[in-house]
């Protein structure tokens, strides 16, 4: 898990574009990333109760400057998986699209949702990704199980600590040539100095982001699944000559479930801090 979910690129640039302290080409340029492209589609052409939608699909730069005139007033990121609505209010509708996607933005102030599918495209050895956000409406509520940020910091040591003490007693860290280059492809990146969040966000939420990534690389890494690019499905770990049996197997997943749980909450947290921030100051 070394990669920002699509969810985390479109909110802190977003925010920042909301903000103005981001020119639109520079926002979408980061949040489209490495993907072909990014598209919108059924963004609401006004607000209230009989706002219509437009017919085709948009890019992101018209999107967000529509969210910011119906009164967007922040983007926040829920990242649920099953048995944890994490981010989420409601509806129903729109917490099953985001549960399927594990990922989706809600724009405070406009009770609408977008939800990320994603397509592959181009030719074998040449595949790009296409985002479509599909925009739905939203309950404005609290979001589900969100942690301020020094909450999540305090959680996040602790699970850092948990974390690399099942990898030791599990014998996965450093027990084999897979999970070493693993370790070492995560420092390298980590040390090659990319960008976290965007203009606005407070130095404890890069922080956050950066600790919960971290913790993330070592679930994935214990579970065998280091390039983070199955969307948190994760491997056993066999690969790293670790525990092998179906009961160690499962140890190690009851083990690491409460530590990968607190690093998407720290996740989310960090996300949202510009959005939590506005609020506070009664933005």
């Amino acid at each position: 898990m070394l990669d920002e979910p699509r969810s985390g690129r479109l909110a802190a640039w977003g925010n920042a574009l909301l903000a103005a302290l981001a020119p639109p080409d520079d926002a979408a340029q980061h949040i489209v990333g490495e993907d072909a492209s990014h598209r919108v589609v059924g963004l609401p052409t006004s607000s209230g109760p009989y706002a219509g939608e437009e017919a085709e699909p948009v890019g992101l730069t018209l999107a967000l400057g529509r969210l910011r005139s119906l009164g967007a007033q922040g983007l926040r990121v829920a990242l649920p998986v099953p048995g944890h609505p994490l981010g989420l209010s409601g509806p129903p509708e729109f917490n099953s699209r985001a549960l399927e996607a594990g990922e989706a933005v809600i724009a405070t102030g406009t009770g609408t949702g977008l939800v990320p599918e994603v397509y592959e495209v181009g030719p074998a050895g040449d595949v790009h990704a296409e985002v479509l956000w599909h925009c739905l409406p939203v309950r404005e509520g609290p979001p589900a199980d969100v942690p301020s940020l020094g909450e999540a910091e305090r959680e996040l040591a602790e699970a850092m600590r948990e974390a690399t003490d099942v990898l030791t007693k599990l014998d996965v860290a450093g027990s084999g040539p897979v999970a070493d280059a693993a370790l070492e492809a995560y420092r390298a990146r980590m040390e090659a100095g990319r960008r976290l969040l965007a203009p606005g966000y407070p130095p404890r939420a890069v922080r956050v982001l950066e600790l919960a990534q971290r913790v993330r690389a070592l679930v994935a890494i214990a579970y065998g699944d280091e390039s983070g690019e199955d969307g948190g499905g994760w491997g056993d770990g066999r690969e790293h000559g670790g525990a092998v049996s179906a009961s160690q197997i499962a140890a190690r997943a009851e083990a690491l479930r409460p530590v990968e749980r607190t690093a998407r909450r720290a996740q989310v947290a960090a996300y949202n801090a510009y959005a939590e921030e506005l609020e506070r100051r009664g933005l």
